[in-house]
């Protein structure tokens, strides 16, 4: 290999390393994002208030 050749290959591994980094980088914002807005849809939820019967919810029917 000449000094170039080799020259060449260190500049091109050292720019795929900083693509990498770039795209990670990209992927974290993204999830930070994209739990931001699911964290604020279950904020947005309203408490549910059980109204429903004592009964309901204590005997399995097995004929259905």
């Amino acid at each position: 290999m000449n000094v170039s050749a080799i020259a060449g290959l260190a500049s091109s591994i050292a720019e795929t390393g900083t693509k990498q980094e770039v795209d990670i980088a990209i992927l974290k914002r993204a999830q930070q994002i994209e739990s931001a807005a699911a964290t604020q849809l279950i904020d947005a939820l309203k408490p549910v208030s059980p109204n429903l019967p004592a009964n309901l919810g204590t005997r399995i029917n097995t004929t259905a």
